[in-house]
């Protein structure tokens, strides 16, 4: 059904746009991201990371679970509790970061400012981010209709930013609902990090305090 939609919407765009198909397709999928925005209060998620080194063509994945608070005008707040390969609790809040290693007994705090901030959670920062936001800091471009794992369809958009950040690009998928199901960070030498966000779980009720990640007493903490 979806993937009809998709068709129709598209094959409406091309009609209706002459020039340019393109601007067309990205003014609908922002439409519908600004929705979702506007009516997304919290999110529950089961995710997997895959994380690429490069240099030496190395893939790393992990699993795990995410619990999401948007803040309109500020940066967002979330937990990621990882399961596979090994369990690690990670939180932001107010661009202060938690990376809890139980089996190390021990936890990095820091600010995700002027870092490559742990756990994809720079990526997740667009979730956070509205239409007039994502015009402001990217250039935007339509890659086409495309399939995430599990068979979602989305548009695949690209994201430039406009001004000198720590990376270089940034691709989102979006769903029939406006919501980025998988997004894609870019590092400069070619690392990049995918987040897939699945088994969603839209506006249910979260306590602020279920996105802290509680330190145990005897915990050795470092600070970056």
């Amino acid at each position: 059904m979806f993937a009809a939609v998709l068709a129709i919407t598209v094959i409406s765009l091309f009609s209706t746009v002459k020039i340019s198909a393109q601007p067309g397709i990205i003014g609908e999928v922002l439409r519908r991201m600004e929705n979702h925005y506007k009516t997304l209060s919290t999110l529950k998620a089961s995710v997997k990371m895959d994380l690429y080194t490069s240099q030496i063509e190395d893939h790393e994945s992990r699993e795990g679970s995410l619990i999401f608070i948007p803040q309109k005008g500020r940066d967002a707040a979330f937990r990621i509790d990882w399961t596979k390969p090994s369990s690690e609790s990670l939180s932001v809040v107010n661009k202060q970061y938690v990376m809890y290693q139980a089996n190390l007994k021990q936890a990095t705090t820091g600010s995700v400012n002027g870092v490559r901030a742990p756990g994809g959670s720079s990526i997740l920062s667009i979730l956070n981010m509205s239409k007039v936001e994502l015009k402001a800091n990217f250039d935007i471009n339509y890659v086409g209709l495309e399939n995430v794992t599990g068979g979602t369809s989305t548009w695949h958009l690209q994201l430039i930013p406009k001004t000198a950040i720590g990376y270089k690009s940034a691709d989102i998928w979006v769903d029939a609902d406006g919501m980025p199901v998988q997004l894609k960070q870019v590092q400069k030498n070619n690392d990049s990090t995918t987040v897939l966000l699945y088994a969603l779980n839209k506006n249910s009720k979260i306590d602020a305090r279920d996105v802290q990640v509680s330190v145990p007493k005897g915990t050795k903490v470092i600070k970056s």
